[in-house]
């Protein structure tokens, strides 16, 4: 059986060679392109497996493409093991890989034939898989992700010739960049923070670039420093999730080109072999063409901010972004030299105009990624225009329009989105959040139930399934959600949220409280320390009338995270029962002022001893 590098390889030496009509003149042919649907910071690819339409994050910092088991169980793909000890690692540890092989595999025009993919690690944002470097290193890549394209290049006798083929003598930078063997199939290469020498990993399927804590260190920048603040978690492909920070640096700079006063995330990596990943943050500012034949990398700066900070994880119940985001902009390199190598003849055009409602989406997507959200709005409604029946365009604008807080217009969107595709599950999962917003519980659980009927059992999504009916108060609703995620994703890095999740309902609902508190025990073992999981578990001691183990539950949580309201209600509660009034009234009134509707919730869910 071939595999996917084998075909891929044979469809780059079949692509037309310039080279065959001038030996000696550098020919550049493009032997496939993917477009890009940038999911926020997420560059996604539609494919198809077996018939069926799927989409992956192209991850240029994945060494191989891969299928996350849920994703793999409702494909209905079959697994075997992998060979003996083979496994996987990255950010949050490593993850135990099977093999699945796909009778047919779509990728743009090409249709491929029993294609293998590693399978295993975390859901990939609700994506099916990763697409890899056995895809996206064959030849030579360009990641053109502000113009919604990655494309795939054959070089013929190109050896000295500078392959920043869109400059057309405007300034570009260029790197050197390890051999893939080196490189262990990633681009990888070596910069410089604050002046120290560092290794860097060009990883599109990182939304967010970030350094290791210890290259951070080397840099002069620790946890304890001045002015760095706690940035939340982040995850990868491993079971684990791993604490980061934001700091301030001097400058970094990448080949010719450096970038001055700039904050950027680092943070506990793992064991990792690279300093840095330069995400997709990055890739967005920057136009990037990959020679692996000349080991070299070519770019361009779109204009814009670099790094991308915004996504700010919470360790509660679900997350949450934040708002700080870095306005760093790079130095350009000056121009070629007079009788430097000039690029080839530019194959295709940088940046055409969209012609299609598909092209306008696509750039719609861009350029919402990179923040433009004025010209993503245009984008948008012209593809609206264009392809008037079409509802995912609707759901696009919808979530722009959200950032640009024109809720009205976004519900409007929805409800066309949703008469034109019924099943539309984003659609619906988006709606209920806003209906519930307004206060419109039932119309909420209407189409959270709607969405529970539409997704396959093991669907990603069925976690944010399990939080919507928490949030509508469905308690009964929301366990088999979260049941059903566990299920069909175990080494998921979110394990642990939804192991908390699942604790957090069974302690409000006041039932299957052993059940809880070993969901609790598990996710502690998981990511010990956690004030959140402290927290349920402390609702569920308390439940159980384990007055003891429940109180040390809420100090251990306050002790590192001073306001959490259940925790110093829950506390309260249990010192009334001591006999301690004044600790109790000021517990109570502390969780009051931080969350007026406490005693009412407390008191729906029938809370023995809170207070009338």
């Amino acid at each position: 059986m071939r595999t996917l590098l084998a075909i891929l390889a044979a469809l780059a030496a079949a692509a037309p060679s310039g080279a065959a009509a001038a030996e000696s003149k550098c020919a550049v042919d493009k032997f496939l392109e993917f477009p890009v649907t940038m999911a926020g910071l997420r560059p996604t690819v539609p494919a198809t497996i077996n018939g069926h339409a799927v989409t992956f994050i192209a991850d240029s910092g994945a060494f191989y493409s891969s299928i996350s088991p849920g994703s793999a169980a409702e494909l209905g793909l079959k697994l075997r093991p992998a060979p003996a000890g083979f496994f996987v690692r990255g950010i949050g540890g490593s993850a135990d890989m099977s093999v699945a092989t796909s009778k047919d595999f779509g990728l743009g025009p090409a249709l491929l034939h029993n294609v293998q993919f590693l399978v295993g690690g975390s859901e990939v944002g609700g994506r099916t898989g990763l697409l890899g470097q056995n895809i996206l290193g064959v030849d030579d890549v360009e990641y053109d992700l502000a113009n919604a394209a990655i494309r795939l290049f054959k070089p013929h006798n190109c050896a000295h010739t500078v392959l920043a083929y869109w400059a057309a003598g405007k300034p570009f930078s260029q790197l050197d960049i390890e051999t893939p063997t080196a490189a262990h199939f990633h681009t990888a290469g070596t910069v410089f923070l604050n002046g120290v020498k560092i290794r860097a990993v060009f990883d599109t399927g990182a939304p967010v670039s970030m350094l290791t804590r210890s290259a951070a260190a080397r840099a002069g920048v620790k946890p304890d420093s001045p002015g760095v603040t706690s940035a939340g978690f982040s995850s990868g492909l491993g079971r684990h999730s791993v604490q980061t920070w934001i700091g301030a640096f001097q400058g970094l700079k990448i080949g010719d080109e450096e970038i001055r006063k700039i904050h950027l995330r680092f943070g506990d990596l793992g064991d990792v072999d690279f300093d840095m990943l330069l995400g997709a943050d990055f890739f967005l500012s920057h136009r990037v063409y990959v020679s692996n034949a000349q080991h070299r990398l070519y770019f361009t700066y779109n204009g814009g901010q670099v790094f991308d900070l915004s996504i700010r994880p919470q360790e509660r119940r679900a997350p949450g972004p934040g708002a700080m985001a870095s306005a760093a902009t790079p130095i350009p390199p000056a121009p070629p030299a007079p009788g430097a190598s000039t690029p080839p003849e530019a194959k295709p055009a940088d940046g055409p105009e969209p012609v299609t409602a598909a092209d306008y989406s696509l750039r719609g997507n861009a350029r919402a990624a990179r923040l433009d959200f004025v010209s993503a709005l245009a984008d948008l409604t012209r593809a609206c225009e264009l392809a008037p029946d079409n509802a995912d365009y609707r759901y696009q604008r919808a979530l722009v329009l959200l950032r640009t807080r024109q809720r009205p217009m976004a519900m409007a969107d929805l409800e066309r989105a949703l008469t034109l595709r019924p099943d539309h599950a984003d659609a619906l999962l988006l709606r209920a959040s806003l209906r519930l917003r307004g206060g419109d519980r039932a119309a909420a659980r209407a189409d959270l139930d709607s969405a529970d009927r539409v997704l396959p059992a093991p669907s990603d999504k069925r976690l944010e399934l399990g939080h919507a009916y928490e949030a509508i108060g469905d308690l009964d609703a929301a366990i088999p959600q979260y049941d059903r995620w566990i299920a069909a994703h175990p080494d998921d890095s979110r394990m642990p949220g939804a192991l908390n999740g699942r604790c957090w309902v069974r302690a409000l609902a006041g039932h299957d409280l052993d059940k809880a508190i070993a969901d609790c025990d598990r996710a502690l073992k998981l990511r010990p320390h956690t004030a959140a999981y402290l927290d349920s578990r402390g609702l569920a001691r308390l439940r159980d009338n384990d007055l003891d183990k429940a109180l040390a539950d809420y100090q251990a949580a306050l002790a590192i995270e001073p306001k959490l309201a259940w925790s110093l209600y829950g506390r309260g509660i249990i010192e009334r029962k001591q006999g301690l009034a004044a600790q109790a009234r000021a517990d109570i009134a502390a969780a009051i002022a931080l969350a007026p509707d406490l005693p009412e919730r407390a008191r729906k869910i029938g809370l023995a001893g809170a207070p009338d």
